[in-house]
């Protein structure tokens, strides 16, 4: 839901202003601005609303600590911060650094809490919850590299939605600062990284294994 919500948002004109989205009409341009803005507001209150219920979990630390852990992944400090950091991106330069910096808020903080999130849930060690951590931030920036990848190279049909948009509005990307075959490389790179993460967990971790594959071999 708060993913969804997110991409909501982030299509609307004052955003990204897109009209196309898992090749289908956005919100705002099948229904209205003003709907899509209280749609994004009722996906992300909704989202808190299912975490807080006792029907998640019967131990409210739980629940707590898993509002509390949203709610710095989707703000400030992580989507929301990071999106604000996209904008900017149009009208400043951004280093290689700055760049990680904002895609890490931007993607991997939500990333991050989806792994955590079942280490709350069943109460795992702090050395599982800081594995999970890690590998998600590693995952969500490869995802990220192989984001930028495929809005160089594909097309609105295979993707769903526009491309090109970024080099459109000038904004630097891991594309347009390390060329293709280096971005590809380092999202290569940090997929094993990201593996290495798992170790602690054996085989039971093997469909996070194979997410990770997914993510760095997806074309759409």
């Amino acid at each position: 839901m708060v993913h969804c919500y997110s991409l909501i948002h982030d299509d609307l004109p004052a955003m990204d202003n897109d009209d196309l989205r898992r090749g289908l009409p956005t919100c705002h341009v099948k229904f209205d601005e003003a709907t899509a803005i209280l749609a994004g507001d009722a996906l992300l209150t909704r989202a808190f609303e299912v975490l807080g219920d006792p029907a998640t979990h019967t131990d409210p630390r739980v629940r707590s600590d898993l509002v509390c852990t949203l709610a710095r992944a989707a703000g400030a400090d992580g989507m929301v911060g990071g999106q604000m950091l996209d904008l900017l991106a149009a009208e400043t330069p951004l280093e290689i650094a700055e760049i990680t910096r904002m895609q890490r808020m931007k993607t991997g903080a939500l990333i991050a809490f989806s792994c955590e999130a079942g280490a709350l849930l069943g109460k795992a060690s702090d050395s599982a919850r800081h594995a999970l951590h890690a590998y998600a931030h590693d995952l969500g920036l490869a995802f990220q590299i192989v984001d930028d990848i495929l809005d160089a190279e594909g097309n609105d049909e295979e993707m769903g939605k526009r491309t090109h948009k970024d080099q459109g509005a000038g904004k630097a990307t891991f594309v347009s600062v390390l060329g293709i075959d280096r971005a590809r490389a380092q999202s290569d790179m940090l997929a094993k990284q990201a593996v290495q993460h798992l170790d602690i967990f054996n085989e039971t971790a093997e469909p996070l294994r194979a997410l990770t594959s997914f993510v760095v071999n997806r074309r759409h």
